[in-house]
């Protein structure tokens, strides 16, 4: 009955439509497996299937679990077996809700215990073992004596397990692993790691000695060492021991020695070998052979040298060293101490070393370095014509030489064993000297050089010119003798000082239009200044005028005045704008300039010129005619009180007041625009147009035009009558006799018009068409005989009264539009 309940539930799954359970597997054995579902609302118990791949309607198992479970383990499975497993969510009548579905395999079979464990080092275990069909990898599982478990993963056998501790026993076991999981442990076998190695260092404390050392290892109960000479194939001492180190002596000098060593435990079992460590003994003592100075890039040195050992392995380092604390290293057979400076005495030692120490230093050798330059030269002109030079006595000298060196390129010298020399000399010229000393490490460095001048020479050739206006440039040929030249410029109220070596000179914030005397004196630092050159007169260019004030003449004319400054000048304003330029020249402190024009700005400056030369402008004024009155200029009525005012631009004017006096009243109006619109305008009067152009700084030019005559007045009181024989009268009270009027009916269907002469205040319209409205407009004629436009419109209607005109009714009025 389970078996075919079973076989329903798989066809049963086989045919649903919905598989909405997601199944995984947490984990497998060889007999078991672990799954996991997610939870399907409504089912009251999940079963659980498993199907051999390889016998897919004989299942092996099942089993049950309730709603809340979705976690659950299927046992009676084969090792290394694909299965299929299949999870069913039933509800209360045990109806399949949902199912799931997953294909894994179970772990493989148990593993035999591991064939051999040996340890290739105190950290690394080397493990063999029999392979399982099936299995992917496998997992080897240590633990040690603390209960602590580690598990690698090896591929294949055998396979190395490290980083172990040394001298440690461990429980090893191994087990299989396929897609499904993992067998369980093997039986497990016990094998422990080699001590560690010693850690070695070694040191020579001779040249024929080396001690080695190391820290204990743990539970090791003696030490074997080896020591081998580099590049020879044989051991020359080994040396068993309980003790932490081991000196070998009767060694070569310089050579280098190879060194391993290992414990051995309790057990007499080998421990791990150390690395091979190397270590050189010292060097040999070395002599020195020779000792002299040199020159290396301008500092003094002591090279000292000695003879290489060729003989010894590896490189060799020599250390130079004196008891003035100088030293020096080489790895050759020479080195130089430096720098070292002069009268100086060293004591002189050589020792080497090597990778293992030093060497015991040589024999000390004492050496004086070249004599030290004489110092305080001193020069004494003992007659005309001859000098005496004087210098300090040096130690550690056996002669001295003096070199004279003249300005023109003379040169003398002469050599003593006292410290005094004399030369020849003459006045004008320069002497360089110098005195050197010499004794057997060689001569002196460069000493004091002295440098004795007599008097220089009066520049020639002085040229003075003003560069500006209130500088002098001064030029002169080189004097001989001069280093530095004082130009010194005073008039009246003050002195102005220039120092240069060069032969030119410029002497600024000088006072214009004054008179310096220049004085040019040549100096050098030894002999002084001579100062009995002669004096050179020069006068400044001319002050710039101040105060400048501009004057309206009239609209083309401004006068120019400023403060008078200079002695004797002529001045020159210079009025400059966008209309041109224009000039005038006086010698005094005023000046008109003329021919200005309308709405223009001119940049108005002064400038004084005198025999100097040229002076500074003055300070620039703003000069601004006034604007330009508009050329054209037009009056036009819009309506009988209301005239529109118009005119072409005017430049330089930034707005405008036009105005309309009459004797009957005036119209006025400010504005920025090139038309004016003027109310108050009373019609049939006369008047007088004038406007003010005024510029953006409020100058104003007044501008007049022709005169302009409002049009006659429109009539008051127009009536319309009914007449007969279809005619209509209009009546009107006019506002003058001078003038004639029209009168225009304008109706749907006809229009009509009558002219009516001057003093006539009605006018008749015949053959009217009745039945129609008519607009009505009674205006006055213009001398040329157009209508004025302006006059208001009435409406009014026209009846019929059988054949003739019927009731004319007034229906109101409009403006004209």
């Amino acid at each position: 009955m389970k078996c075919s309940a079973i076989f329903v539930l798989l066809s049963i799954c086989s045919q649903a439509a919905a598989q909405d359970i997601e199944v995984s597997v947490f984990s497998a054995t060889s007999k078991s497996a672990i799954l996991r579902w997610t939870r399907v609302y409504g089912a009251s118990s999940y079963k659980v299937i498993a199907t051999p791949q390889n016998s897919p309607g004989n299942p092996v198992g099942y089993a049950l679990f309730g709603p809340n479970t979705v976690m659950g383990t299927i046992n009676s499975l084969s090792p290394n077996i694909m299965y299929t497993f299949t999870v069913a969510a039933l509800d209360n009548a045990q109806e399949i809700l949902n199912i799931g579905t997953i294909d894994s395999s179970s772990a493989p079979e148990v593993m035999d215990p591991l064939r051999t464990v040996k340890s290739k080092d105190s950290k690394t275990f080397i493990v063999s073992f029999s392979l399982k069909t099936g299995a992917t990898s496998y997992i080897i599982r240590l633990q040690n004596p603390n209960r602590f478990i580690r598990e690698n993963i090896v591929s294949s056998s055998p396979a190395e397990i490290e980083s172990l501790d040394p001298y440690t026993e461990y429980s090893l076991s191994i087990m299989s692993v396929n897609s499904g999981g993992q067998s369980q442990p093997s039986s497990s076998v016990t094998a422990k790691t080699v001590l560690a190695p010693p850690q070695l260092s070694a040191s020579s404390p001779s040249n024929n000695s080396i001690t080695v050392s190391w820290a204990p290892v743990a539970n090791a109960v003696q030490y074997s060492l080896s020591l081998y000479k580099f590049a020879w194939n044989t051991t020359i001492i080994t040396h068993n021991t309980s003790n932490t180190n081991w000196i070998v002596s009767g060694l070569d000098m310089g050579s280098v020695y190879v060194i391993k060593g290992f414990a051995w435990d309790l057990e007499g079992r080998q421990g791990e070998d150390s690395l091979y460590i190397d270590q050189m003994t010292r060097p040999a003592m070395p002599s020195i052979a020779n000792v002299s100075m040199v020159i290396n890039n301008g500092l003094a040195g002591i090279s000292v040298s000695w003879e290489r050992d060729e003989g010894v392995f590896g490189s060799l380092q020599y250390h130079v060293m004196s008891d003035q604390d100088l030293t020096c290293n080489s790895t050759s057979s020479s080195c130089t101490l430096s720098p070292v400076g002069c009268g100086e005495v060293h004591t002189v030692w050589v020792s080497t070393s090597d990778e293992a120490g030093p060497s015991d230093p040589s024999g000390p050798v004492v050496f004086i370095t070249f004599p030290c330059p004489p110092q305080s030269l001193a020069v004494v002109e003992s007659t005309e014509g001859s000098c005496t030079l004087t210098w300090d006595t040096v130690t550690h000298v056996n002669s001295y030489t003096a070199f004279i060196k003249r300005g023109d390129g003379a040169e003398e010298s002469c050599n003593t064993t006292s410290r005094s020399c004399t030369y020849n000399c003459t006045c004008g010229h320069t002497y360089l000297m110098s005195v050197m000393a010499f004794n057997q490490a060689g001569s002196s460095p460069e000493g004091q050089v002295l440098n004795y001048t007599t008097l220089p020479c009066c520049p020639e050739g002085v040229s003075i010119s003003a560069v500006s206006t209130d500088t002098f440039e001064i030029t002169w040929t080189v004097s001989r003798g001069a280093e530095l030249y004082q130009t010194r410029a005073a008039d009246s109220s003050e002195v102005i000082l220039c120092n240069d070596t060069a032969p030119v000179c410029a002497l600024s914030d000088l006072s214009c239009d004054s008179s310096y005397s220049v004085v040019l004196t040549p100096c050098n630092d030894i002999s002084g200044c001579n100062r009995a050159c002669k004096a050179h007169t020069q006068i400044t260019a001319p002050c710039m005028p101040m105060n400048l004030m501009l004057t309206q003449r009239n609209s083309s004319c401004f006068s120019v005045s400023w403060t008078p400054n200079n002695r004797l000048a002529n001045y020159t304003v210079t009025a400059s704008g966008d209309d041109g330029t224009r000039t005038c020249n006086t010698d005094g402190n005023s000046c008109d300039i003329t021919d200005l024009p309308c709405g223009s700005n001119f940049e108005v400056s002064v400038i004084a010129t005198s025999p100097a030369g040229l002076g500074l402008p003055s300070y620039s004024e703003l000069l601004e005619t006034g604007p330009c009155c508009p050329v054209d200029q037009v009056v036009d009525q819009v309506t009988q009180a209301m005239s529109n005012v118009s005119w072409s631009p005017a430049k330089g004017a930034h707005t405008f007041i036009t105005s309309l006096t009459s004797t009957r009243g005036h119209a006025r109006c400010h504005t920025m625009d090139s038309h004016c619109l003027m109310g108050c305008i009373t019609c049939g009067t006369n008047y007088t147009v004038t406007m003010e152009a005024i510029s953006h700084s409020g100058r104003r030019s007044n501008c007049s035009y022709e005169g302009f005559s409002s049009s006659a007045c429109c009539p008051s009181g127009v009536r319309l009558y009914g007449m007969a024989h279809s005619s209509l009268r209009v009546h009107w009270r006019g506002a003058g006799s001078g003038h004639s009027y029209v009168t225009e009916l304008v109706g749907s269907r006809n229009n009509y018009t009558c002219t009516a002469s001057p003093g006539e205040s009605s006018c008749d319209v015949p053959n009217i068409q009745c039945g129609d409205v008519y607009t009505v407009v009674v205006a006055p004629l213009t001398p040329e005989g157009s209508k004025v436009l302006f006059c208001a419109q009435r409406i009014y209607s026209v009846s019929c009264a059988g054949s003739n005109l019927g009731t004319v009714i007034y229906r109101g009025k409009r403006s004209v539009d």
